[in-house]
């Protein structure tokens, strides 16, 4: 019990209801600056100032491309939300990372409609197309999310007074706050990458990848464990292969960071159509038993 206890409170203190509400605060400030900043370094760009002016970055040449900034420190908040949902259950913890998903592939969109191309037989250009096809992506994503969020929901939550699932529940909350230290250090480690590769090239490939690769990759590990932990506090088959679905939902949403054209959000999509189908064969599982309540 004093070990239980020990393991919440640091889960209170990393995750409490005023840190989270301060370091939202913080961020949406950073964004803020960060909008500020990005917009300056474009106007310095434009007019040539010397250590801007043999830059070759997409994001420094059109000041829509500037909501690229707040995007990434918004994501960032996003991030420090899915670990903290992590013990609560693993569908709200897939459900939080179809949001950040969601907000990566929007975050692509504003970078890349500066770069359409409006001339001669602009319906024939490649970038044109896959603009087109991720801003239809996203729509078919945002509803997909809205019908999982709704399957979600769908039976009331209960209080967890067994002693096992509060053991299990102390098991998710280690685990997290394990995630979060790593993520963390995957964070400074690849923003220092990041400004390196700026520094020595002046140009980063696939910059959306930054970081979320690393993140999805942990991500991964992160419900595999869950998973085998699960083994010893519940045998529900319906459980394990709900768990075991959405961690194929998030090795294909991984996937999708290393594809390129429309194969990208093809993935995504595939991957949350795929958790959505998995949620709704384990609510009708979970609504033939006799015990079900709506």
């Amino acid at each position: 019990m004093e070990y239980r206890n020990r393991v919440n409170t640091i889960f209170t203190t990393v995750f409490g209801d005023h840190i989270r509400k301060k370091f939202e605060s913080v961020i949406l400030s950073l964004a803020g600056l960060g909008f500020l900043i990005h917009l300056l370094l474009i106007a310095l760009k434009a007019n040539e100032v010397y250590f801007l002016a043999g830059t070759n970055s997409s994001l420094l040449n059109d000041p829509i491309t500037a909501i690229y900034t707040p995007f990434s420190l918004i994501l960032i908040y996003e991030v420090y939300l899915l670990v903290f949902y992590l013990p609560r259950s693993f569908t709200s913890c897939v459900s939080k990372q179809f949001e950040i998903i969601s907000l990566i592939v929007i975050r692509k969109i504003f970078k890349d409609i500066p770069l359409m191309d409006l001339k001669g037989n602009w319906h024939l250009s490649q970038h044109n197309l896959e603009l087109v096809v991720d801003l239809f992506g996203f729509l078919l994503l945002f509803l997909l999310i809205f019908f999982f969020n709704k399957g979600k929901n769908k039976f009331p939550k209960k209080e967890v007074i067994d002693p096992k699932l509060l053991k299990f529940i102390n098991s998710k909350k280690i685990v997290s706050l394990v995630l979060l230290t790593l993520l963390v250090s995957a964070s400074i480690y690849s923003l220092a990458t990041w400004s390196l590769n700026l520094y020595n090239d002046r140009f980063v490939n696939n910059i959306d990848s930054v970081f979320f690769n690393q993140f999805f990759t942990l991500l991964i590990l992160t419900d595999v464990i869950i998973l085998l932990i699960s083994f010893r506090y519940t045998e529900e088959y319906s459980k394990l292969i709900r768990n075991t679905g959405f961690i194929i939902a998030t090795i294909l949403i991984r996937l999708s960071f290393s594809a390129d054209g429309f194969l990208n959000i093809i993935l995504i999509l595939t991957g949350v159509i795929f958790a959505l189908l998995i949620l709704q064969i384990y609510n009708a599982m979970e609504d033939s038993k006799p015990d079900s309540t709506l």
